[in-house]
């Protein structure tokens, strides 16, 4: 019912319209109030635009797992200058604030980008567009992550993004990422299912790049041979997106000789 739903709004123009309602009603249903420890939790209707719930616990152990998993998978304490690209409303940003260098966030939503910047102050957070460029120079950071971020864009945006990600990354440095890979077959309809198996990119609401809706499923092939071009794979690890449950999780390093 919700795929024949969705796929009537789309026909007739109401796609985006709807799928923001879906996110307000969301936002409004009551809720039991959560004290914790650290920053503040960010409003209901940021977090939702966030992870699609609100769910409050939800979003402080997921953001907890998910800054574990980080520093599980990358060797941290190389890494001086770090960048959320995708922070949101500081989901995992939160966990940064004893780094012992600097962080920075980033994100397309307005919103979140001003509460992340009056609620962590440790953090240099900044608005980007939908598509490139950063407002960054070359060679910024040691690490950039970017979680259940390329799961919501078209073919064309991520490897755009790649390409500038991979611009504000210092020689050495390592992208991380996560993904929709195997675990998520059964979502496919059969058609998509098969092209998955032969290797190649689905991207499911295209027409919605950036929002929870646009859905993109990446076959390990897929991310060896064309998202990981310009970087060396260093790890794919499936199911592994601690915070980002059954995502896989992906490491990339921009090589150190001057040509990469």
């Amino acid at each position: 019912m919700k795929r024949l739903f969705l796929r009537l709004a789309q026909r007739t123009g109401l796609l985006g319209p709807a799928f923001r309602a879906y996110e307000i009603a969301v936002a409004i249903r009551p809720a039991r109030v959560r004290a914790v420890d650290g920053p503040a939790l960010p409003p209901r209707r940021l977090m939702v635009r966030v992870a699609g719930t609100a769910d409050a616990d939800w979003f402080i152990r997921s953001g907890r797992a998910a800054y574990d998993a980080i520093t599980a998978h990358v060797p941290v304490e190389e890494a001086v200058d770090v960048l959320d690209f995708g922070c949101g409303c500081g989901r995992v940003l939160r966990y940064w604030n004893h780094h012992h260098g600097t962080i920075a966030g980033t994100d397309r939503d307005a919103g979140a980008v001003a509460w992340c910047a009056g609620n962590l102050p440790f953090a240099r957070v900044a608005p980007n567009q939908l598509a490139p460029p950063l407002r960054y120079d070359d060679a910024s950071f040691d690490l950039v992550y970017a979680l259940s971020v390329f799961t919501h864009l078209t073919e064309e945006l991520q490897t755009a993004w790649r390409d500038e990600l991979r611009r504000v990354l210092r020689p050495g440095g390592r992208l991380l990422l996560t993904t929709h890979g195997r675990s998520y077959l059964s979502r496919l309809e059969t058609a998509e299912r098969e092209r998955f198996e032969r290797g190649a990119l689905v991207v499911r609401w295209g027409d919605l790049p950036g929002s929870n809706l646009c859905s993109a499923y990446h076959p390990e092939g897929y991310l060896r041979d064309t998202l990981a071009r310009g970087f060396e794979l260093e790890t794919v690890e499936p199911e592994g997106a601690r915070g980002n449950p059954t995502q896989d999780l992906v490491v990339m390093r921009r090589p150190l000789s001057a040509s990469g």
